[in-house]
């Protein structure tokens, strides 16, 4: 498989992986405490968890994982992250914006650990290398790949004249929708913008999209997006409109075209080097904001012949995986 990198790594401590497992305290049991929207069983978090498991934290034995912080809505982060801290975990781990939000509004003492958008663009952190206070973890270029996507899914829809973009308030800011729709102009495609604060809102959204007379649809970079990626993968092949989204996982389980980093490699293999070097000690603080540096474009045949939509040849040859 062919991989492409666009990106430098940035912000990543240059501390080896792995750390020897005598950093472990002998008779200690560690607590991790999440807030996520998507479920425990989920493949990023399996693999998270296996990881920890190769480098000596062991869930039963010296690990303890507080499981009812997973498959939660966002209204219900701000009750869970006071009872993580009433509990004393050691880490927080949270999935987007308003989960890291929620986990700094009742604790500035445990670690905060947050895989999300734009972590400095968000305010979330003071900057990449020196992201301050305590929370730190894995911003994943959503400004930059929102409008990659945005260009590639063009080129998927060749001609396209109206695009829509499925757009969560909670993550993607004003000014960032606001580049697209610039970059849209520019280049003669006129970009709607359909906001989705909750799972209901989606096929409602989806159907204004199609109605507002979009050729093509732009799934922004989103946990709530994500989480209910199955109900846009059956919205958009009902109506026939060929769909780009963030994850290449996303491809794979039945979207048309995803392009950016895997999210399964995010949680094997920054999410827990990160959580690991907290266990052992080291302060968010001190612990810069990561970024993934490996990018893959994959196109699923099987979901455009299920919409009667030709990927032009061009596309199909430039991506790392195609599904027949």
């Amino acid at each position: 498989m062919r991989r492409r990198e666009f990106f430098t790594l940035l912000g990543s401590a240059a501390v080896a992986w792995p750390l020897p497992a005598s950093a472990q305290e002998a008779g200690r049991t560690y607590r991790i405490g999440t807030l996520s929207q998507s479920s425990r069983h989920a493949p990023q978090h399996v693999a998270f968890f296996e990881e920890l498991r190769r480098v000596g934290f062991i869930e039963g034995q010296n690990l303890n994982v507080d499981s009812r912080g997973y498959g939660l809505r966002s209204e219900q982060f701000a009750e869970h992250a006071a009872t993580l801290v009433k509990t004393q975990v050691d880490v927080i781990i949270c999935g987007g914006d308003a989960a890291i939000r929620a986990a700094q509004q009742v604790t500035a003492s445990i670690p905060v650990l947050g895989l999300t958008d734009d972590m400095v663009g968000s305010g979330l952190v003071s900057s990449l290398a020196k992201p301050g206070a305590n929370t730190t973890g894995v911003s994943v270029l959503a400004t930059e790949l929102d409008g990659k996507r945005q260009e590639i899914l063009m080129q998927a829809v060749p001609g396209v004249r109206r695009m829509a973009a499925l757009a969560d308030p909670t993550t993607t800011a004003p000014r960032q929708l606001q580049t697209l729709q610039d970059a849209a102009r520019a280049r003669g495609v006129e970009l709607s913008l359909h906001p989705v604060a909750k799972p209901e809102d989606l096929v409602p959204a989806i159907d204004a999209a199609k109605h507002s007379g979009a050729a093509a649809l732009n799934v922004l970079a989103s946990p709530l997006l994500f989480n209910n990626r199955r109900v846009i993968f059956e919205r958009a092949t009902a109506l026939r409109l060929p769909a780009i989204y963030q994850w290449p996982e996303m491809a794979e389980d039945g979207g048309l075209i995803a392009y950016g980093p895997r999210l399964v490699d995010i949680f094997r293999e920054l999410l827990a080097r990160q959580v690991v070097k907290i266990l052992r000690g080291i302060k968010p603080a001190d612990l810069p904001v990561e970024q993934p540096n490996k990018f893959e474009l994959v196109v699923n045949l099987m979901s455009a012949k299920a919409i009667g939509h030709d990927v032009p040849s061009s596309l199909v040859l430039r991506a790392d995986k195609v599904i027949e």
